[in-house]
């Protein structure tokens, strides 16, 4: 690792206050951005959905507990797997913190996967995590939101992901280098671990009727990690190289 810049005190505060007018720049987007998302025209949920969850079977509008909002995150746990994706996992360490105060303010919050709700409620209590985690096994839920593709489709591509088409993924080959050691650690392959994606979704229920208002997915989920808020602000950054981080039971471990 190269040496790092050093000088004074006043060499410091200069730079400091250059870079304070670009943050409080960035948080006047932060805030213009947040408005045009919630500007954004409501599409009615027409489609009938059912959940698996630990009070038992649910539409999505059950999922709301009676708020009016409800924020969604797409795990990346398919039926499939034995554990959940890494990356959806550290995200999923901050849910508990917050998902109190969200509802608390009219806003109910919930993973939803496709693995069997069984293998759902085990890694969560694995990993020690409390937050709702419905299971949309037998709901077309994950494909209509954009975030799983069926073996056929994967092989042909074209599907849309982060609002672009996906390229076909049709042998292992094709999956890029980084993904089989995500897959590894999630007891499947490549191949089986990218016909899940990562995402978020936002809904709400105005007049009885439940609309979708948002969603997000790759890098528009960054915001969302809380390990990534810190990084940014330590000395050295994030210093990705490879798969850098486990999952917080994995720590220390061969």
């Amino acid at each position: 690792m190269s040496k790092h810049t050093t000088g004074t005190r006043a060499d410091w505060l200069k730079a400091r206050l250059d870079l304070l007018k670009a943050e409080k720049e960035l948080t006047r987007q932060g805030d213009e951005l947040a408005q045009r998302r919630q500007a954004l025209p409501w599409v009615p949920v027409e489609k009938e959905y059912r959940f698996d969850t630990d009070d038992g079977p649910a539409s999505l509008q059950d999922l709301f507990k009676g708020r009016s909002q409800l924020l969604i995150y797409h795990f990346m746990f398919g039926p499939d797997f034995k554990a959940g994706c890494p990356s959806c996992s550290a995200i999923a360490d901050g849910f508990d913190g917050f998902a109190v105060h969200l509802r608390n303010h009219d806003v109910m919050f919930s993973a939803v996967s496709r693995a069997p709700l069984p293998k759902l409620q085990a890694y969560k209590k694995r990993l020690g995590w409390n937050f709702p985690w419905a299971s949309s096994h037998s709901s077309d839920f994950n494909f209509d939101f954009n975030v799983a593709v069926t073996e056929e489709q994967q092989a042909q591509g074209g599907r849309q992901y982060n609002f672009a088409p996906f390229p076909p993924i049709r042998s292992s080959s094709d999956v890029p280098a980084g993904v089989t050691e995500f897959a590894t650690s999630a007891g499947t392959d490549g191949r089986t671990f990218m016909r899940e994606l990562p995402g978020m979704s936002a809904f709400a229920i105005q007049d009885g009727a439940v609309y979708h208002t948002y969603s997000a997915y790759a890098r528009g989920l960054d915001g969302l990690w809380g390990m990534y808020q810190w990084l940014d602000r330590a000395p050295l950054g994030r210093n990705e190289h490879g798969l850098w981080w486990k999952r917080h039971d994995e720590y220390g471990k061969t």
